[in-house]
């Protein structure tokens, strides 16, 4: 996100309109997410009702508080611009400096500010969050405000990390987020005064059940020095499941919590919540949680679910699992740590370990994935009520690492993947949800070139029938004319609507929400990120011409090039947020 290169955002995002022959125009795409003072938006969950929730992300008018910013920063700047101005589409070198200083910068220069400010991890500087949690109602959507708050001047801080799981059937919303980055004034040992920005939290569960009127919180029950919680599923029985800090991590607490952060001579020149909140990073061994609650979204009961393993007594490392959802039985999945050697009954102090694809239930905690020296990763991301679980392994395939999407069937007592065909051999592959129909959804790669970090390849959604093993590119089933491309697809209800994440283009727009123009003074236009909802209509085969377009999809945001960082590890995922 700190740097944007212009190789990445025309290959990574650059797409091909029409790649088959032939396109079923099954679906119509319904545009749920442009939403005003936000570029891009991304589909997460809709309820029965209709209401969704969204994630955004590059938000217009970034509040920077200059007040804080001396003359060597902004020359820092104004050199940072300099540098770099020729690698980031839509962005000139710095056009007024004292405007900057004045606090009155144009959009080209506000985007530097901002990219600086991101790419410093000095405390002494104001922190960037850029991310929003977004509902909507009949049509309409709007921001919800979690643990942000504001400054003198009125403005949100945006320094919040905020990540939105879903919506229940209820209207409750509800995720993970971040507390805000506030400035906190401290006087260094040789008497200068300086600013450091502090938060007392990295990521903690939210529940909303009234639309963002009163937010709700899990504490977790190691809240020491501000734990982590996350919910990242509800089923309609209110039983919630996530993640929840359970004990501290002994060696942090000792070798920095009780020995560097109380020492007089370090403490002299760096706040103590500055020192902790470096310690923050590690300092957490997470558990799986279940949260039943009320009908006011309060906690009637908690429950740890376990761990795959039981660690070597002299183990010091950090062990963590996170339920991913929770089906109307009670059944959840998730991932865990866990030995590569799936055999291994008496671990070493220390012994090889991975991260796989979990089953919560009747008290135990079981790993499915059959062959760890093949999938040496995996993680399961939903489940139905008849127990399929969906998810991806991580593997090697000619070379690269790549991911495959599975489903399993978690009533069985032999449970065991199955990997349908996907677009490709060599394409990587995510199941994000599963309906009860047993259609899947997800999103996988279409191109077959090398991939490097200059150079990804483009990812479709997909959908994938379990009763006919049918595999189909979502862009495949609209009319041959739609301006949408489906990128990720992120759930399905019982009707085979689909909630998704596609570029589209629109009028370009700077870091001021200002219209763009181009050398001719006409509205520029830009492709961005927008979530929609595909809804199935009665259509025919379309015969549609093989045109390959290649369009530069650029831009001087945080969006485009965390897109892909977000659909090849999913975004509405558990995200590990640094301290």
């Amino acid at each position: 996100m700190k740097k944007f290169v212009k190789s990445i955002l025309a290959a990574g995002i650059t797409s091909a309109l029409c790649i088959a022959n032939a396109n079923a125009a099954t679906y119509q795409v319904i545009d749920t997410g442009e939403v005003s003072g936000i570029e891009y938006t991304f589909a997460q969950k809709e309820n029965v009702q209709g209401e969704k929730s969204l994630a955004g992300s590059n938000i217009y008018n970034f509040p920077v508080q200059y007040q804080y910013l001396d003359d060597d920063d902004f020359d820092n700047i104004d050199d940072y611009a300099e540098s770099r101005h020729e690698s980031v589409i839509d962005l000139k070198d710095l056009e007024d400096l004292t405007a900057l200083k004045a606090g009155t910068p144009t959009g080209n220069d506000l985007a530097w500010a901002k990219l600086w400010l991101s790419a410093v991890s000095d405390s002494k500087y104001q922190k960037v969050g850029d991310s929003a949690v977004l509902l909507n109602l009949n049509g309409e959507t709007e921001e919800i405000t979690i643990f942000d708050t504001t400054f003198d001047d009125g403005q949100l801080t945006r320094s919040t990390t905020n990540t939105v799981y879903g919506i229940t059937d209820e209207g409750w919303l509800f995720g993970t987020a971040s507390a805000p980055y506030l400035p906190m004034d401290f006087t260094e040992s040789d008497g200068d005064e300086v600013t450091h920005w502090v938060r007392d939290f990295t990521t903690r569960a939210f529940l909303t059940t009234d639309n963002g009127n009163a937010i709700k919180s899990i504490l977790p029950v190691e809240a020491s020095y501000g734990g982590e919680s996350g919910i990242i599923d509800i089923n309609d029985n209110r039983v919630a499941v996530g993640f929840a800090s359970s004990k501290l991590n002994i060696n942090t607490v000792e070798d920095f919590i009780e020995d560097e952060c109380a020492d007089p001579d370090y403490i002299d020149d760096i706040p103590v919540e500055v020192c902790l909140q470096s310690a923050r990073n590690g300092l957490y061994h997470l558990s799986a949680y279940k949260w039943t609650l009320d009908e006011n979204g309060e906690v009637i009961s908690s429950e740890d679910l376990g761990m795959l393993v039981t660690p070597h007594e002299d183990d010091e490392r950090i062990y963590t699992a996170t339920a991913q959802a929770i089906n109307n039985h009670g059944v959840a999945v998730g991932y865990a740590d866990g030995w590569v050697d799936e055999n291994e009954t008496s671990p070493s102090e220390g012994e090889s370990r991975s991260s796989y694809a979990v089953v919560f239930k009747d008290g135990e905690v079981t790993d499915f994935t059959e062959d760890h020296s093949e999938y040496y990763a995996s993680r399961a991301n939903d489940i139905n009520d008849q127990g399929i679980a969906v998810g991806y392994v991580t593997t090697i395939i000619s070379g690269e690492v790549k991911t495959k999407f599975y489903y399993v069937d978690t009533n069985a007592d032999n449970m065991q993947m199955v990997f349908p065909d996907d677009y490709f051999t060599g394409s990587a592959s995510t199941a994000e949800a599963i309906n009860e129909n047993g259609m899947i959804v997800g999103t996988g790669e279409v191109e077959t070139h090398n991939t490097s970090s200059t150079n990804p390849r483009r990812r479709h959604a997909f959908l994938y029938n379990m009763n006919d093993d049918s595999f189909v590119n979502l862009n495949d089933l609209l009319p041959c004319d739609s301006a949408y491309t489906i990128v990720e697809a992120t759930d399905i209800n019982e009707n085979n609507e689909i909630f998704a994440t596609a570029v589209v283009k629109n009028e370009r727009r700077d870091a001021k929400g200002e219209l763009m123009r181009d050398a001719d003074g006409e509205i520029d236009v830009e492709d961005v990120v927008r979530a929609v909802k595909l809804v199935p209509i009665d259509g025919d085969i379309e015969g549609c011409n093989s045109v390959v377009e290649k369009v530069e999809r650029s831009g001087a945001g945080f969006g485009l090039l965390s897109l892909f960082a977000m659909l090849t590890f999913g975004l509405r995922r558990k995200l590990k947020l640094s301290a």
